[in-house]
């Protein structure tokens, strides 16, 4: 009774919070698509939580720089698995909430480690997808761009092998940051652009402190008088926040839709 008390109450706080707020960004991981149906690992929508692959590798090692250039069928083979596993789930009450915040106010934000497009199909518009995206195509020799429905099928058939470019014959591979790579440029500066600003209101759904871009608008937000939140069941970013809610996003963010 007590936790459920104290979880009503910081819900009431949270959600004035937000109907005060004017800049607002929201910072998203793994946890917020959980209740779509997606696996949590680490903001890729993997399959595996420290498990081998079928080939051996530790998926970061699949999915890495290293083997994606001497191997890349072995990287394409679980990248195809996670656009597969991503490509028919839907948004949730977490995904819809924040575009729905977004539609309220116009200057908030979306900066995401997810790669599944679930933001966008839910109708988020201003957004930062910093690990990129799954159904983004493009071939690593002339740059041509495609998109997943036109390259690939969307993911639904099963792998066939590492696509090549029809104009080209190089190598086509998703516009997802691997293991070892650089994030992007252009989203390391927008992001950076968002934070130069005072900001109102940071919430975290999702996340975990193993990445410091993550926490970095957390501390930065908490210096400008920002009200910092986390949702997430893991606390670990609960020393950073003003309201740490262990719920998951769509329970915590069903109640937290703009009426």
């Amino acid at each position: 009774m007590h936790d459920t008390t104290a979880h009503s109450s910081r819900l009431t706080a949270v959600r004035a919070a937000l109907q005060r707020a004017e800049r607002i960004l929201f910072v998203t991981g793994a946890g917020i698509s959980a209740d779509s149906g997606l696996p949590t690992y680490r903001g890729v929508g993997g399959l595996y939580d420290g498990k081998a692959t079928d080939d051996g590798y530790a998926i970061e090692e699949a999915l890495s720089a290293t083997v994606w250039r001497s191997r890349p069928d072995i990287t394409w083979k679980y990248l195809w698995q996670i656009g597969h596993a991503c490509v028919d789930a839907k948004p949730n009450a977490a995904h819809l909430a924040i575009a729905a915040w977004q539609r309220r106010k116009p200057h908030c934000a979306l900066l995401t480690q997810n790669v599944d497009g679930l933001h966008r199909k839910a109708g988020t518009t201003d957004f930062i997808e910093i690990h990129g995206h799954a159904f983004d195509l493009y071939c690593c020799d002339c740059h041509r761009t495609f998109d997943a429905a036109q390259r690939i099928n969307n993911y639904h058939d099963g792998f066939s092998g590492v696509p090549v470019c029809e104009h080209c014959n190089g190598i086509v591979r998703p516009n997802i940051v691997l293991f070892e790579e650089m994030l992007p440029e252009p989203a390391i500066e927008r992001l950076q652009s968002i934070l130069s600003q005072p900001l109102d209101m940071v919430v975290s759904i999702g996340t975990s402190a193993a990445f410091p871009y993550i926490v970095q608008p957390l501390l930065i937000g908490r210096r400008q008088g920002a009200v910092c939140v986390d949702i997430n069941p893991d606390a670990a970013l609960a020393r950073y926040v003003d309201y740490q809610l262990p719920l998951s996003a769509a329970t915590a963010m069903a109640q937290l839709m703009p009426e």
